[in-house]
């Protein structure tokens, strides 16, 4: 009679439960360092605020005044009189350019910086008294970071 010859191997169920654990696992994993680069990047976001709102201080306390959006985005200018300042501080962590905005929005900074009246100010014939720093946090809301500390 025939007798039973003794196989060796896995089961295609046990080999399935071993893929769906690992996808499971996998899963996991992904899910866990997609939220910590996201936190990375907010406190990125946040820092880059902090040392934008150290140098528009600085500058204020030197001219009496905040720099307009357009000084802040023209590289030349920066280079004169906000030296402390890392251009790369002006970009988001996932946008790609070095300037800022003047409204809130994803993927940028934005700059509103206005006069003593709330209207709009060029620093000629009207001062640039007041800003507000914003950044959109992937985390959700945004950060109101800093303004101006007069």
């Amino acid at each position: 009679m025939s007798q039973k010859q003794n196989q060796q191997g896995f089961t295609i169920v046990e080999l399935l439960i071993v893929i769906v654990v690992i996808g499971i696992l996998a899963a996991l994993v992904i899910t866990t360092f997609t939220g910590i680069q996201k936190k990375g990047r907010d406190t990125e976001r946040q820092t880059d605020i902090r040392a934008m709102h150290g140098q528009m201080e600085a500058y204020y306390a030197e001219h009496g005044k905040y720099p307009t959006l357009a000084n802040m985005n023209d590289a030349t200018w920066r280079s004169t009189n906000v030296k402390g300042l890392d251009a790369e501080a002006l970009r988001d962590p996932r946008g790609s350019a070095q300037t800022l905005v003047a409204t809130v929005q994803a993927d940028a900074y934005a700059y509103d910086v206005k006069a003593d009246d709330d209207t709009a100010c060029d620093n000629a014939a009207k001062d640039c008294a007041k800003y507000v720093l914003t950044a959109t946090l992937e985390s959700g809301g945004t950060y109101f970071a800093k303004s101006n500390l007069n």
